[in-house]
């Protein structure tokens, strides 16, 4: 049995965990969409997190009857790996302190996260965020429910880094259509698209700087959707370029049939997960301290970046070798 120091106590004891998270993000809105994605999560595996929508989901003036749909879902049986989370109401709309209230009473320890839209400025975020807080408290949850925010107007990209610096917030996600419609017509529709959504220099700009904030947080940065719902090369190719031009770590989806093109792309390189595996476990022998691997030196610091590697390929199912899974993931610290 091994009884070693696991990489999170010994490189990372006392600071705050970077999460841990399902690379792709599945957006459902209906009672049916919802179980569908919930079931694929069981044929799948937990390689997606499933968001349940009420923001485009509820019709006008049945929001309390979606909300209390959605923490029933969110609360049964068919949530097996209790991923799945909600987007409420935005700020401005008179429904978003019920949805939270209904969801997370409602929905308790199993609600995974909550993701808040449309916000302005930092302010109104830190509010949102305190009601949450508020109405976990009264729930009763072990702990605070994460918070997921949507950088999709002027100001919130203005206060970003005011923003990824509130407490409790896991997920950054970049909202592109509409960051582009709330540009006047200065940015054309074929911005909504590749290439144009990663080569505008508006954009380009937007989704760096909010990469950055998310980062330099210990958040995650999560990409937008993809609209080409089914042609698996071109979704790929986008949460490729999301990936390894820009730093996103998650990507939405909003059709099933981009879930699996999602998670393959943002896949760490096999050989580099190889080379994860071998490096830790020879640095766990040595009580993490320096060694020699294929010939080269690596350190606590190598360490950390192939240990983010690692997660990541088991978050995105990818096959570890055995003594690897065992050491690190068969009986987590925490």
């Amino acid at each position: 049995m091994i009884t070693a120091t696991h990489p999170n106590d010994a490189l990372f004891a006392g600071e705050k965990a970077f999460p841990v998270l399902a690379a792709c993000e599945h957006f459902a809105g209906s009672e049916k969409l919802i179980g569908k994605a919930m079931d694929l999560q069981v044929e799948y595996g937990p390689v997606f997190d499933v968001t349940c929508d009420c923001e485009d989901g509820a019709a006008a003036g049945q929001e309390r009857e979606h909300a209390e749909m959605v923490a029933r879902m969110i609360a049964s049986e068919r949530n097996r790996f209790g991923r799945a989370g909600a987007r409420i109401h935005d700020p401005s709309h008179p429904a978003w302190r019920q949805d939270v209230d209904i969801i997370v009473s409602g929905a308790g320890s199993r609600l995974a996260y909550i993701t808040v839209p449309k916000a302005t400025n930092s302010g109104q975020v830190a509010e949102v965020i305190r009601y949450i807080g508020e109405a976990g408290e009264k729930a009763g949850p072990d702990k605070p429910v994460p918070v997921h925010v949507l950088i999709e107007t002027h100001g919130a990209l203005r206060d970003v880094f005011q923003i990824a610096a509130l407490p409790n917030i896991e997920v950054l996600d970049f909202g592109l259509m509409d960051f582009v419609s709330g540009h006047y017509g200065a940015i054309r529709a074929a911005a909504m698209r590749s290439p144009g959504q990663f080569e505008h220099a508006l954009l380009a700009r937007a989704k760096a700087n909010m990469v950055a904030a998310a980062l330099a947080n210990g958040i995650v940065p999560a990409h937008n959707v993809c609209l080409n719902l089914k042609d698996a090369e071109v979704i790929a190719s986008d949460a490729r370029r999301a990936c390894n031009e820009f730093g996103f770590l998650r990507m939405w989806s909003i059709h099933p049939a981009q879930i699996q093109p999602i998670v393959n792309a943002m896949r760490p390189d096999f050989t580099e997960v190889e080379d994860a595996a071998g490096i830790l476990v020879a640095a766990q022998d040595a009580d993490w301290g320096p060694i020699q691997y294929k010939g080269e030196l690596h350190d606590r610091a190598t360490y950390r970046y192939f240990w983010e590697v690692l997660q990541k390929a088991k978050v995105t199912g990818m096959t570890l070798s055995v003594e690897a899974d065992q050491r690190f993931f068969g009986c987590q610290s925490r």
